[in-house]
């Protein structure tokens, strides 16, 4: 249908082209002016552009895929609905959205920054607005730090100037040098403008699996006195994660300034998965593939993988991690 619209404009414009020359110049200017009009037509139907055709907000599609495709994470599910639903639907932000999503790998924190893009963009992470760096791929070397916030500085500013709804994710936080993370604090501030430039409008979204040992605790301390996971609020969670991450030398966000003065707006926990999670995990790998769930197959698939604490078998150790791996071996 997409490439049927295409040719019916291509052809209609050629068919303007060619009639150009026989009207009087009045007439010409007038039919070339449709020309233009009709090719910028064709070129912003077939190039993404920040507008509301490519960059429009589906609020009920993420709740939906946060309830629905987040396995175990009632809490960051919610958390992240509520913020990123209250941003985007409010004209004039004070301030960019900054969430910072923490837990033990294979949680679904890279999953849950997926969701957020496709709710959002048009072509979800592969649209020209959303922008991930990873630590050790981007920032590698600690004697470049200089180089490095010149550049992300530089980086951050022309996108934003590009589009002021861009989305900007920083994988492997907890590997990242200290201190980088500072050369962007102006752009997360209360500022109406900096250099010229709003970033009022952007989402800043920080992964990392520092602050994973707290939330944990909080996990086995629940399990413990017998209560459920989902009884786990971000009260019982979050000054003790925001605490956690702040001074641990090993986090890019050790002593920042972002959290030192709150422009962090969310801490957001990702649960420990159970054994019924990674099962979950395992039927969606499947479905993903077009085929139909196998229970059995998922069950030896999550039966598999190491759990603690070892006599009980509670949580699983890389979470849904290596699932994508591992399903097709035992179908």
């Amino acid at each position: 249908m997409k490439a049927t619209r295409v040719c019916l404009w291509l052809h209609a414009f050629s068919t303007v082209v060619v009639l150009v020359g026989a009207f009087d110049p009045i007439t010409t200017s007038v039919v070339i002016g449709i020309g233009a009009a009709l090719s910028r037509s064709i070129y912003n139907y077939l190039h993404e552009s920040c507008d509301q055709k490519w960059v429009a907000f589906n609020s009920t599609g993420l709740e939906e895929d946060l309830g629905n495709k987040l396995f175990g994470q009632h809490l960051a599910s919610h958390i992240i609905a509520k913020a990123v639903s209250g941003f985007m639907n409010n004209a004039n932000p004070k301030k960019p959205l900054v969430l910072s999503l923490h837990g033990w790998t294979g949680t679904g924190k890279n999953f849950a920054s997926v969701l957020i893009a496709e709710n959002i963009y048009k072509k979800g992470m592969d649209s020209n607005f959303v922008h991930v760096f990873t630590a050790e791929l981007h920032f590698p070397h600690a004697g470049q730090m200089d180089t490095y916030k010149t550049q992300l500085q530089q980086w951050i500013k022309g996108n934003v100037s590009a589009c002021a709804h861009s989305m900007f994710i920083f994988d492997e936080m907890d590997k990242m040098h200290p201190g980088l993370i500072d050369s962007i604090k102006p752009y997360l501030d209360y500022y109406d403008k900096v250099d010229g430039v709003s970033y009022r409008k952007a989402i800043f979204i920080f992964l990392s699996n520092a602050g994973g040992e707290s939330i944990v605790q909080t996990a086995l301390d629940f399990w413990n006195a017998g209560r459920s996971r989902e009884e786990i609020e971000l009260k019982d969670v979050e000054t003790s994660l925001a605490l956690s991450v702040f001074n641990n030398k090993r986090s890019g966000l050790w002593h920042t300034s972002l959290i030192d003065k709150n422009l962090v707006d969310f801490f957001v926990p990702f649960l420990p998965l159970e054994y019924k999670h990674v099962v979950q995990c395992a039927k969606a790998a499947m479905s993903a593939q077009g085929l139909e769930p196998d229970a059995v197959v998922a069950d030896k698939v999550a039966r598999e993988l190491l759990y603690f604490p070892k006599s009980e078998r509670v949580f699983s150790v890389k979470g849904c991690k290596t699932i994508d791996s591992k399903w097709e071996y035992y179908a």
